[in-house]
């Protein structure tokens, strides 16, 4: 069987690595940089600043599905921005599901699919 042995003192003469020197030019983009990311941080959207809480995706669509006519999916892509399937797994899962709310559709000949929240359903 045969040993292997490391030499030492190769590896204590190989010099360390030497620390990065930073100029002035540096130091002040940093500083620059993190007083705009907290400057960014303090600033705050028109209703926040109005004492509002902000008004999510969701809210936005049962505040849609509430009315007295309802809406179309349509109606309801243009809110959010989401695609058709999307909206669709929010009606099934989300608002049928998950929140228990009766969901209607009616369609009128020669008009769109509207859908809308009736009552509550019993769980």
């Amino acid at each position: 069987m045969t040993t292997k042995t490391i030499d030492k003192s190769t590896k204590s003469e190989r010099s360390p690595v030497a620390p990065r020197v930073s100029s002035k030019s540096d130091k002040s983009s940093r500083a620059q940089a993190a007083t705009a990311t907290k400057a960014r941080k303090r600033e705050e959207t028109p209703e926040q600043q109005s004492g509002q809480a902000p008004t999510t995706k969701r809210a936005q669509l049962l505040g849609l599905l509430s009315r007295p006519e309802g809406a179309s999916i349509e109606e309801l892509m243009r809110a959010t921005n989401w695609q058709q399937h999307s909206v669709r797994g929010f009606l099934a899962g989300t608002v049928k599901r998950k929140m228990g709310l009766a969901l209607t559709s009616s369609k009128v000949d020669g008009e769109l699919r509207r859908y809308r929240i009736a009552a509550r359903r019993g769980r």
